[in-house]
């Protein structure tokens, strides 16, 4: 958290607090304050009160017929061409601003009770995020637009491009910044999805997809370390090793789990988590239009983007933009990847007590380091892929109630959620704070150069084990 791997991004002030409290929170402490266990609370929340809604008024007789009770609960701005009034209403019949309202209050409530218990005022946390979902209808309106859908221009790019535009011009009032809870909007909205993603779909994906990740990432963080240290001659190690473990695993989760494990310093992280927004943003909206551009098919070219986008909302994201099939394969691919965060940290503890910082006081870390570095959201986004496919597996009566659910509730949710996540972000970066990552620096390089290796290697990989080796058996499963 990863994936908060940039669009996981938080607060350098945030990230820094992180690092501190990560070796002496107590499980207890954990489960209070952690926004991966947040998360899951709320994902969990969610699911289950739309579940219950539904089971408590089930189809009974024609399942072609029935209509959810929870249709038209919860909305986003819809479609327009002249007047941007009509997105949020038309007429009685297409009001959707009330479905809006709902969604609204609902996010304030629980992200906001998530956010007291974790330290910031509710009432501070109220009012910045009154102005983030405010941009982020905002973002959807734009992207409703007609002529705008035809060119296929997500509300992703509307929501970064709104925070950009706010925070190079005029800058990010101090009020808003309580509510740009990136990595825990994200997250949230990664457990929704767990429900969309049945079993079968991660078992067919599950040995290809351990080989994309599990392969290509070891070889590009030991390669990419390696060449910072013989060919660029990085003065600093841990750097080094953060921006490696950044850019080969999953983004800022893996970074701030690395510099915990090499004791890096604050600043080194801020430097790496800066480096990977500003490339996974460019990653986000290039890499979708190369894949259409060339014809990849959505399997290969979901792939491909989840094992190379540094974030695990991007990924998602950028799967959106080329279809179902590809979001699908592109988030369990970084899934699997993510799995990597706790072993990569405890991997380079081991390394850095051992042949770095090696004296007569130093001790090896412990096993336990893996689950303190696993990113604990992870296993939300797994627990509700397994209780729904469970529930979609008992029969036509069944699919129809977890259907229902997902289309006219989860789903609704998780985009808006994923769409303030990245409202923040532009929110949070500014261009000049990030101009130094683009004047040639050793740290450019290593980024640049590591990262041309991921997308050819992960290419190679994702199309060896999804386009031969399990060709049939992906495809069939994946229709």
């Amino acid at each position: 958290m990863t994936d908060h791997s940039s669009p996981q991004d938080m607060p350098p002030s945030n990230t820094d607090k992180d690092i501190v409290v990560a070796e002496h929170r107590s499980l207890t402490e954990e489960l209070k304050n952690s926004e991966d266990w947040w998360a899951i609370y709320l994902g969990a929340i969610i699911l289950g009160a739309a579940f219950l809604v539904i089971w408590l008024n089930p189809p009974v007789a024609e399942i072609a017929d029935y209509t959810s009770p929870l249709k038209g609960w919860f909305a986003k701005p819809g479609s327009w061409e002249s007047n941007p009034v009509d997105s949020v209403y038309q007429s009685p019949k297409k009001n959707s601003l009330a479905g809006i309202a709902v969604v609204f209050l609902v996010s304030l409530l629980t992200f906001g009770f998530g956010a007291k218990v974790m330290g910031t005022s509710f009432r501070r946390f109220a009012i910045g995020f009154c102005f983030v979902f405010l941009l982020a209808t905002l973002a959807y309106v734009l992207t409703g637009q007609v002529v705008v859908k035809n060119y296929n221009l997500e509300y992703a790019l509307w929501a970064l491009g709104i925070g950009l535009l706010i925070s190079n011009t005029v800058g990010t009032p101090g009020v808003i910044k309580p509510a740009l809870r990136t990595e825990f909007y994200i997250k949230t909205g990664l457990v929704l999805l767990g429900a969309e993603v049945l079993v079968s779909k991660l078992i067919a994906l599950g040995v290809p997809g351990i080989f994309v990740a599990w392969v290509v990432t070891p070889i590009v963080l030991i390669s990419t370390y390696i060449f910072g240290q013989k060919v660029l001659k990085m003065e600093s190690k841990s750097l080094n090793m953060v921006i490696s473990a950044d850019m080969s695993v999953c983004g800022v989760s893996a970074a701030i789990a690395t510099a915990a494990a090499c004791k890096a310093k604050k600043e080194e992280l801020s430097f790496a988590i800066g480096l990977s927004l500003s490339f996974t943003v460019i990653m986000m909206i290039v890499l979708p239009q190369i894949i259409k551009a060339v014809g990849m098919s959505e399997v290969l070219g979901g792939a491909w983007l989840g094992g190379t986008i540094d974030s695990t909302g991007a990924v998602a994201v950028a799967g959106v933009m080329l279809g179902d099939t590809a979001k699908d394969v592109a988030v369990t691919i970084k899934m699997i990847q993510n799995i990597l965060i706790g072993v990569t940290a405890f991997g380079v503890a081991v390394y850095w007590v051992s042949f770095v910082e090696k004296d007569e006081t130093s001790t090896r870390p412990q096993v336990s380091e893996i689950w303190r570095r696993f990113p604990k959201f992870v296993l939300g986004f797994i627990g509700a892929s397994i209780i729904f496919s469970l529930i979609y597996s008992q029969g036509e009566t069944s699919q129809t109630m977890v259907d229902s659910m997902k289309g006219d509730c989860t789903k609704v949710f998780r985009g808006w959620f994923f769409c303030l996540a990245f409202v923040s972000i532009g929110l949070e970066t500014n261009f000049r704070d990030l101009a130094k990552f683009l004047k040639g620096s050793k740290p450019l390089i290593l980024y640049v150069v590591g990262q041309s290796l991921n997308l050819a290697l992960t290419l190679f990989m994702a199309w060896l084990m999804f386009e031969v080796i399990f060709r049939e058996a992906t495809q069939k499963l994946l229709q």
